[in-house]
């Protein structure tokens, strides 16, 4: 298994319609074959300096490799991830 994690500040104003719009269109990313426990996550801790979070699943690397060349992940990055986000941190998980 595979968790992939991405914490993330977008560029619009907290509470605009544009941020609502971007963490509803995310949801675009859970249709995704091989896509599990997929989870938009608003950050809550004084500590940390990102706004979101988006953790998924995978049931292995083929799973996983498939979602990042899967038309609508292309999509979303290129067309919503890219023009939108500010900062992001990406980890990718394997239990020990």
């Amino acid at each position: 298994m595979i968790r992939h994690t991405v914490v993330f500040s977008l560029k619009h104003a907290a509470g605009s319609e544009a941020e609502a719009a971007f963490l509803r269109d995310a949801l675009v990313l859970e249709r995704i074959p091989g896509v599990e426990k997929f989870e938009r996550l608003k950050q809550v801790s004084p500590k940390a300096d990102y706004a979101y979070g988006f953790s998924m699943e995978f049931a292995d690397q083929a799973a996983y490799d498939g979602y990042n060349v899967h038309p609508d992940h292309v999509a979303f990055v290129q067309g919503r991830w890219v023009p939108e986000v500010a900062k992001f941190q990406e980890i990718d998980y394997v239990a020990l």
